[in-house]
């Protein structure tokens, strides 16, 4: 099966958090903690769609003036994410700012801000370029599940950890993967091509089986095409799998908690980042500043029974030593049971 995402880490294990999630095939990317994004290429940052912030420190919110500022004068939408307050945080950033000569942009770059308030409930506000910005279309939302998030392909389940403040874990859930058996095509008479993308998202989408399916495809400077119910190509050449899972959690400390609210959203997640801030020698400073240990950062991803564990957040008191970092996690990812 090829993944739908393909993550990778902007700032490597111990710059500011950012995760930058590519969506193949669908042409838009999320991030995962908007730190120092200067790394990210302008037309990787003009991919992203969602942003899910776990919290406004800093090293995890720098990054909005910079994606602001590629996202001007382009009609996008971009929707961030984060805890209770961040709605009031986007619109303060908003306003540190001048917008005297925004009214008669041409496109509408908008920002729309949900923060998650607990209970099932969230917040929402919208900010319209064309409207300098300006907080407005308030709602409050009902949440089912802890999804924060749904779209035809995907959902973004959260949750509210504790890191002396509200913090977000995330987990990024593709709802279901479609394999096209490639081998098959020459038996229906097809080359393969963008139609199979299409094939994919009308079955995604639960389309009748009756409904008719064209697939297209050029030959030169002509076009070809066949017609079929759709039932016929998704029983000869599609197989449905579930998508794929990965978690993200970083900024949390090792409490009871935090541990039951993971046990809910990141079970059985196949690859999960998390941070792993210190080393289990200095736990002491761990507790004290409400980050993990790679020890307890190990011990928590086999406790969720994640299929793989990627640490990040690696405080740059141990540059130098990555390779301690990852061998107290892994080891602690290979023990089955027990509290560290």
């Amino acid at each position: 099966m090829r993944p739908l995402f393909r993550p990778a880490l902007v700032n490597g294990p111990y710059g500011d958090p950012a995760l930058f999630v590519d969506c193949l095939f669908e042409r838009r990317a999320l991030l995962f903690d908007l730190g120092n994004i200067l790394a990210l290429p302008p037309r990787k940052i003009l991919r992203i769609t969602e942003v899910f912030v776990s919290h406004a420190h800093m090293d995890h919110f720098m990054g909005f003036d910079w994606l602001l500022r590629i996202g001007l004068g382009r009609p996008r939408t971009v929707s961030l994410f984060g805890p209770a307050g961040f709605v009031a945080q986007v619109e303060h950033k908003l306003a540190a700012y001048t917008w005297n000569l925004v009214e008669g942009y041409e496109t509408d770059f908008t920002i729309i801000a949900t923060e998650l308030l607990g209970g099932g409930t969230a917040r929402r506000a919208a900010f319209h370029c064309r409207e300098a910005f300006r907080r407005g279309h308030d709602e409050t939302l009902r949440l089912q599940g802890g999804i924060i998030h749904d779209s035809p392909l995907f959902r973004v389940h959260a949750a509210i950890l504790d890191h002396g403040t509200p913090c977000l874990g995330y987990l990024l859930e593709e709802k279901r993967h479609v394999n096209i058996w490639k081998d098959r095509l020459d038996g229906l008479g097809l080359p393969v091509g963008p139609w199979l993308r299409e094939l994919k998202q009308a079955i995604l989408r639960d389309d009748p089986d009756e409904a008719p399916f064209r697939a297209w495809w050029r030959e030169g400077e002509r076009l070809c095409s066949q017609t079929r119910p759709l039932v016929e190509f998704k029983q000869r050449l599609a197989h449905v799998v579930a998508g794929d899972r990965i978690g993200y959690v970083t900024d949390i400390a090792f409490n009871d908690s935090n541990i039951r609210s993971l046990e809910t959203l990141m079970q059985g997640a196949e690859r999960l980042f998390i941070e792993s801030r210190f080393l289990d020698e200095d736990a002491a400073r761990a507790k004290d500043k409400r980050h993990l240990t790679a020890r307890q950062a190990g011990w928590i991803a086999a406790h969720v029974h994640a299929g793989q564990v990627i640490p990040f957040h690696i405080s740059p008191l141990y540059r130098g030593r990555e390779d301690a970092v990852r061998g107290e996690l892994a080891s602690a990812f290979r023990a089955s049971a027990g509290t560290p």
